[in-house]
């Protein structure tokens, strides 16, 4: 079927070049097109998602190549962003420095009840709202009045 060789057509230009403008342009396909065959159908989809990672994965080998081949021509750019990334001697570096002026007040009534209860509701303590309740009203089940 012709649609199935051009979505075939498709999945290989994306592993060439994983932008999707450039390989619908290139296979004579409208972007429109292809989103709406990618939202039909779920193996398309995958198989196109598939494709983008190896296009970006080839990308980044002929990226890296041409770095190295700029590194062997002792262009200064190249061996500055190389080793910036390679090499801990020479990646940028922050420094902060400062002092922490920290007071100590008690928490509030309500802060404590909130820290309380959200510890609770994570399980990390035993609260009155979460505890079992051990004695049941027995005025229910018996029909007794407790008044």
């Amino acid at each position: 079927m012709k649609k199935d060789r051009i979505r075939d057509s498709i999945i290989v230009a994306l592993k060439e070049m994983p932008i999707v403008q450039v390989a619908c342009k290139k296979i004579g396909v409208g972007r429109s097109t292809y989103y709406r065959w990618r939202a039909e159908d779920k193996k398309f989809a995958k198989e196109v998602d598939t494709a983008i990672l190896e296009g970006e994965a080839f990308i980044t080998d002929m990226s890296e190549s041409g770095l190295i081949s700029l590194i062997h021509d002792r262009n200064f750019q190249a061996l500055q962003l190389w080793l910036r990334h390679h090499h801990p001697k020479y990646s940028n570096k922050i420094e902060l420095t400062g002092h922490l002026n920290v007071k100590e007040e008690p928490l509030t009534p309500e802060q404590e009840e909130l820290v309380e209860k959200a510890l609770g509701l994570a399980g990390l303590i035993e609260t009155k709202q979460n505890q079992p309740n051990h004695e049941k009203d027995t005025s229910k089940s018996t029909g007794e009045n407790k008044s």
